[in-house]
């Protein structure tokens, strides 16, 4: 029988699955809570224009945020007022439609983010 390096125990009775990162239950998993908790950005939002996959419509991008998701939809939420266009957030990333740029960039600027263009 082979043994894994990261073996043990897989399901209990007790608890149901195990979590093989912290060995706790997964409705307890510290894993997952820890990875929720840290937002991925560097705290300088750059902003960018992009069409490629769009069918030729024009997109605003902005990266690099390290907010959680609740603020990043109520940023959003603001951006899109601001430029008075529709958009979304996908995986950290906020879309606005349209060539917003330098709006967007002037708008970060007035709420304190870095902003740049790239």
């Amino acid at each position: 029988m082979k043994h894994s390096s990261n073996g043990g125990l897989v399901y209990s009775t007790e608890g149901g699955r195990m979590c093989p990162g912290c060995r706790q239950p997964v409705a307890a998993c510290a894993c997952k809570a820890a990875a929720a908790a840290a937002p991925v950005g560097d705290g300088i939002a750059r902003v960018s224009r992009q069409s490629k996959g769009r069918g030729g419509k024009t997109v605003t991008l902005v990266k690099g945020l390290a907010l959680d998701p609740v603020a990043l939809a109520a940023l959003g939420k603001q951006l899109r007022t601001a430029c008075g266009s529709g958009g979304t957030v996908k995986d950290g990333v906020l879309e606005v439609q349209g060539d917003h740029v330098e709006r967007i960039v002037d708008e970060l600027g007035k709420q304190g983010y870095k902003a740049k263009r790239g």
